[in-house]
């Protein structure tokens, strides 16, 4: 299986749209006069077309007429299976209307059965505004969204883990992790939160020649200061108040493979000065004991601090930073990464698709443009949450905007309004295109145009022209 080229993939779109329910058609069945007046006049507030048929004989007239959008139908005595039939039926309806059910309290049967028939939406009676716009813009939303192929990934298997992306800045992590992997050298891993640290140190341990032994991994944000001593270097029965055994540290665990220490730079200096003796020496003691023990271990440290920063402030030990940093790995952010986006995203929706038992094969224009959009504070990992979210409440074979968090849709609402009643020109995309780049850059120019794949003088007269 091949790699997607740049080309293969789907253009970025600037701004995500705003979705409004303006000139769809609804037919609402059955239900008390004052709910149909109710939701007629929300209709026409909202542009919708509107007609209530006040039972089937005269809903099967009226959708015989022409091509509805959206039924809205009143539940009675026996909801579940008046849903089941709602939906076989308008399968034959011309335009195939997407159903909206309405009901009296829903029990969670009923909405478990919603899902299960792929419902739109389930409103309480009596209807509130706010969720009838909610269900409308849903509905609109799905017709107007372009759905586009996933492409296809070749994602390098780290154990449980996959190593996915063909951008520059990976692509420069790969030869590192090539180079370093075969020696037994020290590492240090920066990179935000979320960026595959520990992916990374998995990926180099099973490319080394100690790839036959266990690799252990140790959060020393996680455990607290007076408990890590002991986690990593073991204690004897009776060192402490507890110890009532003998116990085994994480560099013994670690003999003849990997001890990978994450978020290093939260460790203190005592300790600090006690795992740079380990690395010196290649030996420890355990809390309590007094006799040395040998350790044959590759150490790989990783932080999402300046390390170099944190040794000015006085909070990390020079000569530590420079036995560990044999070798440097910079791990880039997700919005760094270009394309690499969608293939992760691709990537994860087949890992959850295959897990649920789904078969998601497509992602629609519009929630790729939200999840282009998104800052990722959390980079890979909470792309990754995202995406099984969105697994887990799609309905067919489709990734779509609402599948994705509320805040991805009000990023986009807070987006600044398009001229040409709603739709952007293209010299407003791209003046807004090179104003985030800009941003992302810190005014970096020459950076930009790199990003941008333009000349730098280019970019320039670009600024000026808009005035950016």
């Amino acid at each position: 299986m091949s790699h997607p080229t740049a080309t293969d993939l789907p253009v970025p779109t600037p701004a995500a749209r705003t979705v409004s329910p303006a000139g769809i058609r609804v037919l609402a069945v059955g239900g008390e006069p004052t709910t149909a007046q109710a939701l007629r006049d929300w209709a026409a507030d909202l542009g919708a077309q509107f007609e209530h048929a006040p039972d089937l004989p005269r809903a099967a007239r009226v959708l015989g007429t022409g091509r509805w959008d959206v039924v809205l139908a009143v539940l009675a005595e026996q909801p579940e299976d008046e849903l089941s039939w709602w939906v076989d039926a308008l399968r034959g309806a011309p335009g195939t209307p997407k159903l909206i059910g309405l009901a009296n309290r829903p029990s969670m049967g009923l909405v478990l059965r919603a899902e299960e028939l792929g419902v739109v939406d389930l409103l309480s009676l009596p209807p509130r505004r706010d969720q009838f716009q909610t269900a409308l813009s849903r509905v609109r939303a799905a017709a107007t969204e372009l759905p586009i192929p996933l492409p296809s990934v070749e994602a390098h298997a780290v154990g449980q883990y996959a190593l996915v992306g063909q951008s520059h800045a990976m692509v420069d992590v790969y030869k590192l992790i090539a180079r370093v992997g075969p020696s037994t050298a020290t590492v240090v891993i920066q990179g935000e939160s979320g960026t595959g640290k520990e992916v990374v140190a998995r990926a180099i341990h099973q490319n080394g020649p100690k790839a036959a032994g266990p690799f252990v991994a140790v959060n020393c944000a996680a455990i607290p200061e007076n408990l890590l001593e002991s986690e990593l270097f073991g204690h004897e029965k009776g060192a402490f108040t507890g110890a009532v055994i003998r116990k085994i540290g994480r560099f013994e665990q670690a003999t003849r493979g990997t001890l990978f220490l994450d978020e290093i730079a939260d460790m203190s200096l005592s300790l600090q000065s006690k795992i740079l003796r380990a690395v010196q020496e290649r030996e420890i003691e355990r809390v309590g004991g007094g006799e040395p023990i040998p350790v044959e271990v590759r150490l790989i440290a990783a932080t999402n601090k300046d390390l170099r920063s944190a040794i000015n402030e006085g909070r990390f030990r020079e000569d530590l930073y420079y036995r560990l940093a044999v070798v440097t790995i910079n791990l880039p952010r997700l919005v760094d990464r270009g394309d690499d986006l969608i293939l992760l995203t691709s990537h994860f929706a087949r890992e959850f698709s295959a897990r649920s038992g789904k078969s998601i094969r497509r992602i629609s224009d519009r929630a790729l443009d939200l999840l282009r959009n998104h800052r990722w504070a959390g980079n890979v990992r909470e792309l990754r949450n995202v995406i099984e979210r969105a697994v887990i409440v799609a309905t067919d074979d489709t990734l779509r905007g609402e599948h994705l968090p509320e805040e991805f849709r009000g990023e986009a609402e807070a987006m600044p309004e398009a001229s040409a009643g709603g739709l952007a020109t293209l010299a407003e995309v791209e003046a807004r295109h090179i104003t985030r780049v800009l941003s992302h850059t810190g005014g970096q120019i020459g950076a930009a145009a790199e990003i941008l794949g333009i000349h730098r003088n280019t970019l320039a007269r670009k600024i000026k022209e808009y005035g950016l």
